[in-house]
């Protein structure tokens, strides 16, 4: 077989890369990061914790510009609130709030009633999904209210079951998100739709669990959306449907962002499925989408990070797992189970993971072995939310509060 071809996928993100982290899975929306080189090491003397803050519960992961953070919580099982922190010492600047809570199914309850998406941050407006399929645009100056849209009041969709999921992706002056049922573009200055397609189908779980992506795939720059029981391909122009492919899942549940994985291939993992590498193919104007391969794995909710032609994983089995993108073959699946969710932030060959037990592992991305470089408690309560990190500053969004760390010690060699 002729070798996987890989280039950097198009991802269009409101920042560059080399700027802070601004929304779910940091500024290139595929966990990488540009910068400082990372130390070797996650010891005190190498990483230290300069401030934390106690916070409600959250599964958000924080997001920030050079000089704010920016953070959610569920306030008294009642109340949705963001929180705006000067970076330097955690103190808050400003506070903001409104009735948004609701309850998960009962087979979910243990992992918690609380707000899920990642906020995202472009220039001086920060985009929030609150749990009842509700988005909220603030100015990132004092908290006040640019305009909201509430999707079920809009387009009479049914509220979601697990709450909004979906991280919103700015693009341009537009702002896309699955919600209400299906993929919608909004114009960002104002929150007017439009388009809204590519339903999910209702039913007991309502809107998507995934995270759009724009990429281009054979020639056509598009959105990647992986809904309920399909992986779909959308245009940015008008929200009809490119391509599509059934996938299998859990009860309706994927949760995973697909990610690029060179030239035109897609890689992503099902809950309830298989591990997939998907070529997107156009012929004679026409595009469709094409099993590379399949292998046995099942995914959960941690989405990959890639390097040199491998995709790297956590799984529903809770051990992570190296597979090489070209031909589907299992490098390595890691004899040691971990907990239930990684969230991964990765550095040429260093990957950092946040495992959702408040453990920090530092690994090298080699298909040889899974090579462990450092490990470190930094939480003693579960960390659901996704690592961010920039440049000599690491954020750990706990159940319970949030932490900075300094990393600065030990240059990598």
């Amino acid at each position: 077989m002729i070798p996987l071809l890989l280039g950097l996928p198009l991802l269009c993100v409101s920042l560059a890369a080399a700027e802070p982290w601004n929304q779910w899975r940091g500024p290139t929306r595929d966990g990488q990061v540009s910068g400082a080189s990372w130390p070797s090491r996650l010891d005190e003397g190498s990483l230290k914790r300069r401030w934390r803050l106690p916070l409600g519960p959250s599964y958000s992961g924080p997001v920030m510009n050079s000089d704010q953070l920016f953070t959610t919580e569920t306030v008294d099982k009642k109340r949705e609130r963001v929180t705006a922190l000067r970076r330097s010492d955690g103190s808050v600047l400003w506070t903001r709030d409104w009735e948004g809570s609701m309850s998960v199914p009962f087979f979910a309850r243990s992992n918690g009633d609380w707000i899920r998406a990642t906020p995202t941050l472009d220039g001086e407006t920060l985009y929030v999904a609150g749990m009842r399929d509700v988005l909220v645009a603030l100015n990132t100056t004092d908290g006040s209210e640019r305009w909201r849209l509430d999707f079920v009041k809009r387009f009479g969709s049914d509220l979601p079951t697990f709450g909004f999921v979906s991280s919103p992706l700015v693009d341009g002056d537009s702002l896309y998100v699955q919600a209400g049922g299906g993929v919608a573009r909004l114009r960002k200055s104002d929150g007017q739709v439009v388009w809204h397609g590519v339903k999910d189908g209702g039913g007991m779980m309502g809107s998507a669990f995934g995270s759009p992506v724009i990429l281009t795939l054979a020639g056509k720059r598009q959105l990647v959306v992986q809904a309920r029981t399909q992986l779909i391909g959308v245009s940015l122009e008008d929200g009809s449907e490119l391509w599509s492919l059934p996938v299998e899942s859990f009860r309706g549940m994927n949760i995973l962002t697909p990610t690029f994985a060179g030239k035109d291939r897609l890689f992503t993992a099902t809950y309830g499925g298989k591990t997939l590498g998907i070529d997107i193919r156009s012929e004679q104007g026409r595009f469709r989408a094409v099993p590379a391969w399949e292998y046995k794995a099942q995914g959960y909710m941690t989405s990959p990070i890639i390097h040199q032609g491998h995709a790297y994983l956590q799984l529903r089995s809770q051990r992570a797992l190296c597979i090489e993108l070209a031909t589907g073959q299992e490098k390595w699946t890691t004899g040691e189970s971990f907990g239930k969710y990684w969230s991964m932030v990765a550095q040429g060959d260093r990957i950092l993971a946040l495992d959702e037990r408040g453990e920090l592992i530092l690994f090298r991305a080699t298909p040889e072995k899974f090579d462990v470089l450092s490990r470190r408690k930094v939480s003693d309560s579960d960390t659901w939310a996704h690592l961010a990190v920039d440049g000599s500053a690491v954020y750990v969004r706990e159940l319970n509060g949030l932490s900075a760390w300094d990393w600065t010690g030990g240059a990598l060699k």
